[in-house]
């Protein structure tokens, strides 16, 4: 009978509900070819074509050498409101000769990466820098009152 105490049950159920928002989101993005599948690519043995059957289409082509092919597969997680947390990283990389046949195979992980720090730099433009109401105030007189868009002063 003591099991049907509204205070247990009510603390049962917030505590559930409590171990239930601390579960980490799990996020996979990507595709990385099963390792048996890869296996079967040979350098000097399969053309894009062939890749292309076997593996798919790949996640991105660089830009400036159309000859590598990359294949992105990544694993998050999330906890409650903190930052995504990078797990496991992995890339495929496919590099193709002149004749479209595979010349190189290279797979890089996580540790592979490197950290990239942004410039904090501003760029500097001409003209004049107002404040909020120095914003305002200029642009008292320049709207239209009316709603009719070929009425509009240019």
């Amino acid at each position: 009978m003591l099991f049907y105490n509204p205070s247990k049950i009510l603390f049962f159920l917030c505590f559930t509900v409590y171990l239930i928002g601390c579960t980490p989101k799990i996020d996979i993005r990507g595709n990385l070819p099963d390792p048996d599948i890869l296996s079967e690519i040979k350098t000097g043995d399969h053309s894009r074509v062939e890749v292309e059957e076997i593996l798919g289409t790949p996640s991105s082509v660089t830009m400036f050498d159309q000859e590598r092919w990359l294949y992105i597969s990544e694993r998050t997680e999330t906890l409650a409101f903190l930052e995504p947390v990078v797990k496991e990283r992995k890339v495929l990389i496919l590099s193709f000769n002149k004749e479209g046949i595979v010349s190189k195979i290279e797979t890089l992980d996580a540790e592979s990466g490197k950290k990239i720090q942004p410039v904090p730099r501003i760029t500097a433009t001409t003209g004049s820098d107002y404040g909020f109401f120095e914003q305002i105030l200029k642009n008292m007189g320049r709207f239209n009152g009316s709603d009719d868009p070929d009425n509009l002063e240019r």
